[in-house]
């Protein structure tokens, strides 16, 4: 199962409480769906939690229930169908519209004043024409409608329950999309759906984690690197100043740090500071040693 399908299967589990909430679902399940007009309603969907909400909430809102065609699950896809004239009677003077005349696709506000309508006007949607990625791959949700004004109208709903969409149009459709984790996680768990909010925070946690570590091991891998080039070079030099018999002129604090350097060749320069008799610091240790490639190259 898809992350989506997972994230509808829970939108279907939030419980139908009150008309106003099922007459708002709905309301964008039909805005968002196949086929709205005086003459048919159709909705098509893969989702079998949603096939089985709709003829309840279609009962809530209208009093009727919506059942799928015979046979439709044939192809993997579900299809309702509603073409009788009483019924989209019905559905049509709920939302205000005049069943004798072609419909405009505008959203009328004024079912949709109370937050809790918002919200399941925004499920309704989400179930019949969202789609959200699987968060392990990246961060992305989407609404999507054939009608532009819907989606237009639906950009003045979402601001008021917090949230500020993107917009864009693909092969006629026209898309609302948001793609920052934290809001894609807020805006599931408004419209019902908190434990697909929970998988996306988890998994952000862990890329964050993922990352922070993969910082971590190329910064030390890069010091690791930048280590083992310099004690290279410090050798280098002493070998030089070796053969050129110029070691034994040196000071003798010079020539026990060459001897050290060759000695512990994988060890750090607090490392090598600490077996100098006596102990040196960091500092007088890298000193010295730069002195001695500075002879080195001469």
């Amino acid at each position: 199962m898809s992350f989506s399908s997972e994230v509808k299967a829970e939108l279907c589990r939030v419980p139908i409480n009150g008309k106003c909430c099922a007459v708002a679902e709905c309301y964008g399940i039909l805005m968002y769906g196949n086929t709205f007009s005086n003459s048919m309603i159709k909705i098509i969907t893969e989702s079998r939690p949603f096939a089985k909400r709709l003829p309840k909430l279609f009962k809530a809102a209208f009093g009727f229930s919506l059942q799928p065609q015979e046979g439709s699950s044939a192809s993997g896809k579900l299809i309702f169908t509603l073409t009788e004239r009483d019924k989209l009677d019905r559905i049509f003077d709920t939302y205000g519209y005049d069943i004798n005349t072609a419909l405009a696709h505008h959203i009328n506000f004024g079912v949709l004043e109370d937050d809790c309508c918002r919200k399941s006007f925004a499920r309704g949607a989400f179930l019949a024409g969202g789609s959200v990625t699987d968060p392990e791959k990246r961060y992305h949700l989407e609404l999507v409608t054939d009608h532009y004004n819907v989606s237009r109208e639906a950009c003045a709903i979402l601001p008021e329950l917090g949230f500020t969409p993107k917009t864009t149009d693909r092969n006629g459709h026209y898309i609302i999309y948001f793609k920052h984790s934290d809001v894609i996680a807020d805006l599931l768990t408004t419209i019902g759906a908190p434990v697909a909010a929970m998988n996306i925070i988890n998994v952000k946690i862990e890329k964050n984690m993922t990352n922070s570590v993969n910082r971590k091991v190329n910064c030390d891998t890069a010091n690791v690197s930048k280590t083992v080039d310099a004690a290279q070079q410090q050798i280098d030099a002493i070998k030089k100043l070796t053969a050129s018999g110029k070691l034994s002129e040196l000071p003798p604090k010079l020539r026990e740090t060459a001897r050290l350097r060759r000695e512990y060749p994988e060890l750090s320069l607090r490392e090598l500071a600490e077996l100098t008799d006596p102990p040196v610091t960091k500092s007088c240790l890298n000193h010295r040693l730069r002195k001695l490639v500075e002879l080195g190259s001469e």
